[in-house]
């Protein structure tokens, strides 16, 4: 083993025997790797603080191409102090975690990791937590090979008269197309285009009326649920948050 020092954020942790644990971490050079924190649990370990989630920084292995690497320290670049101390950032950040184990799992693109950094630390810096989601969840979608059709209607092609977003149909459908779809409203219609092609880290502004944000994140949520498979208890947990702030 060779010692490599890669910038990398802490997606999961698992407690290992009776003083370590298993992270997950995802990195820009080697994608997602296991680290064994080996003793961090111990209450003078060097390593207690940062063998954690949502944990970014320089982390400093010992790196097993095959198998799981050996932590040796990590220079923190951020903790996300603030999103621990908030319920609702913490409950999006959780959950945007689970998801990016999910995705790059499936597909390992060096670009994931600054999606998911960029986001993180726009919630840190106290953005509009569900849109932010939202429009991570949305890129995701191109990593998983389900982007839903939001340049014209998803049935004819059409990019005249587009009255709603449909998860039966895979996105935008137009007035014609149109049979007994919900429909959403046209500002929902033009952000979720928007959400699709921002570049997440020149975001400085995120100022979305709830009901538009709502109706965007229950066809996201629907359309998750219909085409990628993907299960996550943090998301039902997101989700009583958010009927709790209703």
């Amino acid at each position: 083993m060779k010692i490599e020092s890669i910038e990398g954020i802490v997606l999961s942790e698992t407690n290992y025997s009776e003083s370590s644990k298993i992270l997950n971490i995802l990195t820009k050079e080697h994608g997602l790797i296991g680290v064994m924190s080996k003793g961090c649990r111990n209450l003078k370990s060097k390593l207690r603080g940062v063998s954690r989630k949502l944990i970014y920084g320089t982390i400093h292995i010992y790196y097993k191409e095959k198998g799981i690497s050996t932590l040796i320290g990590i220079d923190v670049k951020n903790t996300f102090s603030t999103t621990l101390m908030n319920l609702e950032k913490i409950s999006y950040a959780s959950f945007i975690l689970d998801l990016t184990l999910q995705v790059v799992r499936q597909n390992a693109e060096e670009e994931i990791f600054d999606l998911l950094k960029e986001t993180l630390i726009k919630i840190e810096e106290g953005l509009n937590p569900q849109a932010l989601t939202n429009i991570l969840e949305l890129k995701y979608l191109d990593y998983l090979g389900v982007s839903p059709s939001l340049d014209s209607c998803a049935n004819c092609g059409s990019n005249q008269d587009i009255v709603t977003l449909s998860k039966d149909h895979g996105g935008y459908l137009c007035k014609s197309c149109y049979q007994n779809e919900k429909l959403v409203s046209e500002k929902a219609i033009k952000m979720i285009r928007l959400y699709y092609y921002v570049d997440i880290s020149k975001i400085t502004k995120l100022e979305v009326k709830k009901e538009v944000s709502d109706e965007i994140n229950a066809f996201l949520d629907d359309y998750y649920e219909k085409y990628t498979g993907l299960y996550l208890k943090s998301k039902d947990f997101l989700k009583q948050i958010n009927r709790l702030n209703q």
